[in-house]
C-alpha cells in the first residue's frame, strides 16, 4: 500500500473522531520514538495518549502479553485468577489504608462511569460536579461529566451535573489585592452556584488533580483539601481521576499525594496499562460493602481479565524497580527549568505550569493581553513534528496554543533535552514566520 492510497483509503473508510490526523504514518514504535513509513525517528512527547509511561514496546510489557496471550488472558467476568487478586493487593499497598478495594476494567471513561455509578449507588444521591474544563471520557455518565468538549449537537447530558470554576490561576478573574489568584474565594462562589442550582441531592464531585485535556491546570496547593472539606460538609464523596497523573507521571506515584489528601474513589487508567486498555476504580472498604448489598452492577466483558491484571502488576514492578517515581521529579525539575527558559526568550510564551513529566506551555498573542494564538499553535506543532518531535497541543477553541508535555517516564535526559531543542527551535521559526516576538 502506497502512502497515496494509505490516506485515501483513510478518506473513504475511517469515522472521523477528532479534527485532523497526524500526517504521517506509522510503522513501528520503540522508547522514546515513533517511525514513520519513511523511517523517521520521532520523539514522542505524549507517551502516545499521555499513556506509555515506560516507553514503546517495553520488553518488559512485550513478555508479560507475550506469556499471558499464551496462557491466560480473558476469562468470564465472574470468573476469577490469581494475577487480578495479586493486583488489588498491590495497588492497595501504594495508596492510603482507605483504598483496599479494586474494579478491574479497561478505559478511563469506564472507570470513570464505574465510579460515578458507585457514588450514585453508595449515596442515594444522582448529582455529580466537575471542573468547567474537565474531561473524564465519552460514554453516558463521564460524557455528562466532562465540561471540556463535546456538549453539543447530541440531545440532553445525564440530569444533575453540575461545574465548578476550573482554578486556572493563569486567567481567573478571583484576585486578591496585590493582585495573586484568590482560589479560595473562587472555590466557595463555585459551590454556592452548585448549591443554588442542587436539588438537594448532591452525590459526588469528580476532579483530576492536573487538568490534562483542560490545558494542564494545576489545583493550587491547599485546593484539594478544601474541597474534600466543602464535600464532606455535603455529603458527597470526593473522586479524583488519576488517568494521567497516577504512577509517578508528576513525580509522586499519585498525584494526590503532593496535598496528603485521600479520595473516597480512585480512578486509574492510561498509565496504569502502559498503552494498553487497562483501569481501574480503588474504594474503601465500606463503600463496597454498601455497595454490595445494594446490588451495585457494572458487569462488562472485560472485567477482571488476567491479562489486564498481569500488564498493571509488570508496570508496578518496573516504575519500582527503576526508581521511576523518583526519575520523574528529577528529570521534571529539568524541563520545567528548560520551559521557564522558553518563556524568558520567548514572548508569546505566556504559562508554564505542571509537574514532574506532565507540564503544559501555552501560547499567547501577546503577554499584556493574554490573548489565545491558536493559528499560532498549530504552526509550532508542525514545525515540531518537521524536526522530529511529535507534541501534542490541546484541539479545543480559544486553547489551541497550550501543549501538553508528557514524554515517557524513562526518556533519557538527551532525550528529553533534544526535545526542548527542537520545540525551541520550532517556537524562533514560527515567530518568525508569523511576524511574533
Amino acid at each position: 500500500m502506497t502512502t497515496d492510497t494509505f490516506w485515501a483509503d483513510v478518506e473513504d473508510h475511517l469515522v472521523r473522531y477528532i479534527p485532523a490526523f497526524t500526517p504521517r504514518v506509522i510503522e513501528r514504535a520503540a522508547g522514546s520514538y515513533v517511525y514513520d513509513t519513511d523511517g523517521n525517528a520521532i520523539l514522542d512527547f505524549t507517551s502516545g495518549q499521555m499513556s506509555a509511561v515506560l516507553g514503546h514496546s517495553h520488553p518488559e510489557i512485550v513478555r508479560a502479553v507475550s506469556e499471558c496471550v499464551g496462557s491466560l488472558d480473558h476469562l468470564f467476568s465472574g470468573m476469577l485468577s490469581r494475577p487480578v487478586v495479586e493486583l488489588a493487593k498491590r495497588l492497595s499497598q501504594t495508596l492510603p489504608e482507605n483504598l483496599t478495594k479494586m474494579l478491574l476494567l479497561s478505559t478511563g471513561a469506564e472507570s470513570n462511569e464505574a465510579a460515578i455509578k458507585m457514588a450514585k449507588l453508595f449515596t442515594g444521591r444522582y448529582e455529580i460536579v466537575s471542573f468547567d474544563r474537565s474531561w473524564h471520557g465519552m460514554t453516558s455518565g463521564a460524557a455528562a461529566a466532562t465540561f471540556s468538549a463535546g456538549r453539543r449537537g447530541y440531545g440532553p447530558t445525564m440530569p444533575g451535573n453540575f461545574v465548578l470554576p476550573t482554578p486556572n490561576a493563569y486567567r481567573s478573574t478571583f484576585r486578591n489585592q496585590d493582585g495573586s489568584y484568590d482560589w479560595e474565594s473562587e472555590l466557595e462562589y463555585g459551590f454556592a452556584m452548585v448549591d443554588a442550582q442542587s436539588t438537594g441531592s448532591l452525590a459526588a464531585c469528580l476532579v483530576e488533580p492536573i487538568l490534562s485535556s483542560g490545558g494542564v491546570i494545576e489545583l493550587p496547593e491547599g485546593y484539594l483539601a478544601r474541597l474534600k472539606q466543602l464535600c464532606e460538609a455535603r455529603g458527597m464523596l470526593l473522586i479524583l481521576d488519576e488517568a494521567q497523573t497516577g504512577l509517578g507521571r508528576t513525580g509522586h506515584m499519585y498525584a494526590f499525594e503532593r496535598d496528603g489528601v485521600a479520595p473516597d474513589i480512585l480512578t486509574l487508567s492510561k498509565t496504569l496499562g502502559a498503552g494498553l486498555p487497562v483501569s481501574a476504580v480503588m474504594t474503601s472498604a465500606e463503600i463496597e460493602q454498601v455497595c454490595a448489598e445494594r446490588r451495585y452492577l457494572f458487569y462488562t466483558t472485560h472485567a477482571s481479565d488476567p491479562l489486564a491484571a498481569v500488564v498493571a502488576s509488570t508496570v508496578l514492578d518496573v516504575i519500582e524497580r527503576d526508581g521511576l517515581v523518583e526519575r520523574a521529579a528529577k528529570l521534571g525539575q529539568q524541563l520545567t527549568d528548560r520551559l521557564l527558559a522558553l518563556r524568558d526568550t520567548h514572548e508569546v510564551v505566556g504559562d508554564i505550569r505542571g509537574r514532574g513529566l506532565l507540564q503544559g506551555i501555552e501560547l499567547v498573542a501577546d503577554r499584556a493581553s493574554r490573548a489565545p494564538a491558536d493559528a499560532l499553535g498549530a504552526t509550532v506543532t508542525a514545525a515540531c513534528l518537521e524536526r522530529g518531535l511529535h507534541m501534542n497541543i490541546v484541539q479545543l477553541p480559544g486553547m489551541g496554543g497550550i501543549f501538553r508535555i508528557a514524554p515517557p517516564l524513562t526518556i533519557s535526559e538527551d532525550e528529553l533535552h533534544a526535545g526542548i531543542d527542537i520545540l525551541g527551535d520550532a517556537l524562533a521559526a514560527a515567530t518568525e514566520q508569523n511576524g511574533a516576538g
